[in-house]
């Protein structure tokens, strides 16, 4: 019973063994999935994984890193895909100050056009942040946000953060990532967070695990390492450990803040 909160199954770097992959996801159990396009020209592959497989819940979103790119019409094919998917979120998005070079006017104008399209269809929001998390705070303390909350993924923010995001409705997913070595104090934050806003994922085909603990070897034809997204069992037994739960009860919290996040519910995140 797997949820993964984050994944970009439609990156063209897991296209190639999309069979293989599927396939160990049902044998491991992932009930659902949030797969988020990151720019206007993945949503339409995003689309076509949610039509044909219903235990994907779509998220379309254009990611800071994509910016640039963007054409004169994408607000209104976002509204499109969203219209399309009454279940889709909205996301990747976020403000991002570590890619060079970067129009950091232009990301916030972009991430607060998708904040508030995330708040006036009552979507929830995927949010990316790397090295802004002061910027992104301003922004989410001062504008409106969708009911259902919204998920700081992979979140790499300081701890002292954690109440003042969790009054504004924050979920902070865990990464397989997380269990290198050096981010030891990365999962000790983790262990400060409500257990009612706790979400596992899996970044596929980025963040992935060290590899001692990777399984799978998944790799570009190049030989360049990938993240299978059946490292969300990986995921979740790691969070299990950092919190001293058993795998059980992990499982159970996190399936009901799954769904009290991406099933619609907006009761009792407030």
């Amino acid at each position: 019973m797997y949820f993964d909160a984050h994944n970009h199954l439609q990156d063209p770097r897991l296209c190639g063994d999309h069979s293989a992959i599927l396939a160990e996801l049902s044998r491991l159990g992932l009930q659902r999935a949030v797969v988020n396009g990151t720019r206007e020209s993945d949503w339409e592959n995003v689309a076509q994984l949610a039509r044909a497989r219903p235990w994907i819940q779509p998220s379309f979103g254009l990611h800071p890193w994509f910016v640039p790119e963007r054409s004169a019409q994408w607000q209104t094919v976002l509204r499109g895909f969203l219209h399309e998917f009454p279940q889709a979120g909205v996301g990747e998005i976020g403000l991002d100050r570590w890619i060079e070079p970067r129009d950091e006017a232009a990301q916030r104008d972009v991430f607060l056009f998708q904040l508030g399209l995330a708040a006036e269809l009552q979507r929830p929001a995927s949010l990316h942040c790397i090295r802004a998390w002061g910027a992104l705070w301003e922004i989410l303390k001062n504008h409106p946000l969708p009911e259902c909350g919204f998920l700081l993924h992979a979140y790499a923010g300081p701890g002292e953060m954690i109440p003042g995001f969790v009054r504004r409705g924050a979920f902070f997913s865990f990464s397989p990532s997380f269990l290198h070595p050096r981010k030891t104090a990365r999962r000790e934050v983790f262990r400060h967070i409500p257990r009612d806003r706790l979400l596992v994922e899996t970044d596929a085909p980025d963040l992935g695990p060290p590899p001692e603990l990777d399984s799978y070897r998944l790799q570009t034809t190049d030989n360049k390492p990938l993240n299978h997204p059946g490292n969300i069992a990986l995921a979740y037994r790691g969070l299990a450990e950092t919190l001293g739960w058993t795998l059980q009860e992990t499982v159970d919290q996190v399936g009901a803040n799954f769904e009290r996040l991406f099933g619609g519910s907006t009761v009792g995140w407030r």
